[in-house]
């Protein structure tokens, strides 16, 4: 396939490698066996705690109480046994930074005994507060460099579990983070305030329908997609390798235009690899269900059944981990990045919302006749008032440079947020507003094969351009990047939906709810109030036209096309007085974040405008030139014999080399007038208005360059060889 020594070497070894043999008879010890072995769940603390301990423990990881602190030191002792007893020396208190990244620090359980001894030591102070160095981490103003202090805090409704290691194991505790004047530092502590706002609103209005119980929580599950490619391609591109994208190569001859990989035969690596992660995540109480290869050659999909919020934060966090330290071992990279090749589709992490507790079920559940379903009706407005009034910060929480390449293609939802209800519910709601009837009520579907059965028919179709779904009973949030903590859009969810609730819960008790009918009549004048004011939100149509674009702009929807406009909405008063009013973030924490995330930006996309500065000098251009000697050298050859060649392609390759000098001599300009922009929001709106366009023409002279200059001389593996060879 390649004529590059370096690459052909590369393709030699993956073709000839022997299988990886895990080294688990997954047969005799099924994953389904190993089912929380590494997670101190509630059953093992049946087993451990006493019961008093147990029974205040349990009450506050079910029904979202103040922990008792007296029971720390007790269950500090059942967890240190439990972890010792699964070989583990060290405990860490695991927290997710403003990064968006895992962070933690590892303490060791042994202390010496005085006797030339050690002796296992866990109290209950470690367990519930541990001290690390927090002016390390970024926080966006809150801190200045010589205040170091910050403290971790065990989140009890998040489970311990035991991570393994070769050599080891460690005892890890989900913890928020903060400092220590108590501001959030972390992306756990707002997950877990936005519930505890979210459960108070949605108490108020579950008490019309009879519903008076435990701690009402969000749900998630998250559909992860991601990129598999081998080791000995990741590591000869120093952009995938710096970046987790690559900045210049041209898309394959063979694409995805045959819709032959999506759910096609999963390739025998990978579905070795997928085996070991689903027993990783079986083993850490992670509900792995799903697996598939995606649309794109090379991209595959593993997504969880639902959790409680917190948890399927922290799982979705420790699934990632988990898929790149398995792919390690198999001798493959994985991907995260929203577009890691440019011509195929990207990846995206589609997070399905929802809420309930074990006494209401499902809100968003319409029952087996929605139209009747007065309870769903409301939690289902409230859900179309929260995304239309608040549809510029759905879109921050999803910025990020690199969910920038993939939002607004036709493989992903726009940047426009809008919601799709489908067919019924849209007529549901029409009624309601009109006065008439709707004869709604499940069908069966018959595919006209007497052998096979009639299936029952939801009550509308999927629509996978919108970037916010209704699937039957949830929402599938589909903006949200690959790469990207489930924390953000969570918060913003719970918070949006507590005021939408608390809107609603306030209108319901200024009516007359006496009884069943007059209940009704309070309910339907609340969904026509909503449809009325923001039914300009749903669009059940095909998210990717253009006419979509005109007919958002003509309905007043805003379209925040790149993280440097989006990002301004956690500046906007109106988003401070959301999150302050139901006790989220306060205004220094909300704009903390707009810093931490524009800094991020701007440092993003400056590795990768240093990178293609690099790559361009000292890869692409040395062989381009290698190219235009070997051509120039043949004309030589061929006129001193007589016979006169034809000099085109050897003008060309000198024009785009040519180009390609100018280009870059553009960009390191640029870069240096960057420095000159005065704060984060100028240098923002700079790298997106001057430095992204230049990248773009260097990389189109680059990937030009690809596709005339002899492959034994291209420096980089090709799209087709890293995307096809497994």
């Amino acid at each position: 396939m390649s004529g590059n020594a370096a690459r052909l070497n590369a393709i030699s070894s993956i073709v000839s490698a022997p299988d990886i043999v895990s080294g688990i008879d997954f047969v005799s010890s099924p994953t389904s066996s190993v089912w929380g072995d590494n997670v101190f769940s509630l059953n093992e603390m049946a087993k451990r705690l006493p019961k008093s301990t147990f029974k205040s423990l349990k009450k506050t990881i079910t029904s979202g109480e103040q922990l008792d602190i007296t029971t720390a030191d007790a269950v500090a002792e059942a967890m240190k046994t439990w972890a010792l007893g699964k070989g583990a020396t060290h405990y860490a208190h695991v927290f997710y930074p403003l990064t968006g990244l895992t962070a933690e620090k590892h303490d060791s359980f042994f202390d010496p005994d005085g006797d030339g001894g050690t002796i296992a030591t866990f109290a209950g102070s470690a367990l519930i507060q541990g001290e690390p160095d927090g002016s390390s981490f970024p926080n966006g103003g809150i801190r200045q460099t010589f205040e170091a202090r910050g403290y971790t805090i065990w989140d009890v409704t998040s489970p311990a579990y035991i991570i393994e290691n070769v050599n080891g194991t460690t005892l890890c505790i989900p913890t928020a983070f903060v400092s220590w004047t108590g501001e959030a530092l972390d992306k756990k502590t707002p997950v877990l305030r936005s519930m505890q706002a979210l459960n108070k609103q949605t108490q108020r209005v579950l008490k019309f329908f009879g519903t008076d119980g435990p701690f009402v929580s969000a749900t998630a599950g998250a559909e992860q997609e991601y990129f598999l490619i081998d080791n000995h391609f990741f590591y000869s591109r120093p952009d995938l390798l710096a970046c987790g994208r690559a900045l210049f190569g041209s898309p394959p001859p063979k694409g995805q235009e045959f819709d032959d990989h999506y759910f096609g035969a999963i390739p025998e690596r990978v579905q070795a690899f997928m085996f070991e992660v689903e027993r990783e995540c079986f083993k850490l109480g992670i509900p792995s269900k799903t697996r598939h290869n995606e649309v794109a050659p090379g991209q595959f999909e593993i997504a969880p059944v639902f959790e409680y919020a917190n948890v399927a934060t922290d799982h979705q966090q420790m699934m990632m981990t988990i898929l790149k330290k398995v792919a390690t071992k198999y001798g493959m990279a994985c991907l995260m990045h929203e577009k890691p090749f440019a011509g195929v589709n990207g990846s995206g992490k589609h997070v399905n919302f929802s809420m309930g507790s074990s006494a209401a079920g499902n809100l968003f559940d319409p029952g087996d006749t929605p139209a009747e379903n007065a309870q769903f009706l409301v939690f289902c407005a409230a859900m179309i008032s929260a995304v239309y009034k608040h549809a510029k910060l759905l879109r921050a929480v999803v910025a990020s440079a690199s969910n920038d390449h993939r939002l607004g293609a036709n493989e992903a939802p726009p940047a426009i947020i809008s919601i799709f209800l489908g067919a019924e519910l849209n007529e549901i709601m029409e009624a309601i507003v009109n006065g008439g009837t709707v004869k709604s009520k499940k069908s069966s579907l018959s595919v006209g094969v007497d052998v096979l059965p009639p299936i029952p028919k939801h009550s509308g179709d999927r629509n996978r351009t919108s970037p916010m779904a209704f699937t039957g009973n949830r929402f599938e949030f589909r903006a949200v990047g690959s790469s990207q903590s489930i924390a953000g859009p969570m918060v913003a969810l719970n918070t949006i939906m507590a005021e939408a609730l608390d809107e609603a819960a306030t209108m319901l008790e200024a009516a007359d709810t006496g009884t069943p009918e007059k209940l009704g009549k309070a309910v339907a004048a609340y969904v026509k109030k909503i449809w009325t004011e923001c039914s300009s939100v749903v669009f059940n149509g095909d998210g990717y036209s253009d006419d979509w674009h005109k007919e958002a702009e003509r309905r007043g929807l805003p379209n925040l096309k790149t993280t440097a406009d989006a990002l301004g909405v956690y500046l906007d008063k109106t988003y401070t007085d959301l999150f302050e009013k139901y006790g989220v973030l306060s205004e220094r924490e909300l704009h903390s974040r707009y810093e931490v995330y524009a800094e991020q930006y701007i440092a993003s996309v400056n590795v990768e405008s240093n990178l293609v500065v690099e790559m361009a000098k000292t890869m692409i251009f040395p062989s381009a030139v290698r190219y235009q000697g070997e051509l120039a050298g043949s004309l030589a050859a061929l006129k001193a014999i007589g016979i006169e060649a034809d000099h085109d392609t050897v003008l060309m390759v000198t024009g785009l080399i040519k180009d390609l000098q100018d280009s870059v001599a553009v960009l390191e300009d640029l870069k240096h007038k960057e420095h000159e922009t005065d704060g984060v929001q100028a240098h923002s709106l700079f790298i997106k208005e001057k430095i992204l366009p230049q990248m773009l023409v260097i990389r189109e002279k680059v990937d030009a360059l690809e596709g005339v200059v002899a492959d034994n001389l291209w420096p980089l593996p090709t799209f087709q060889e890293m995307l096809t060879i497994k």
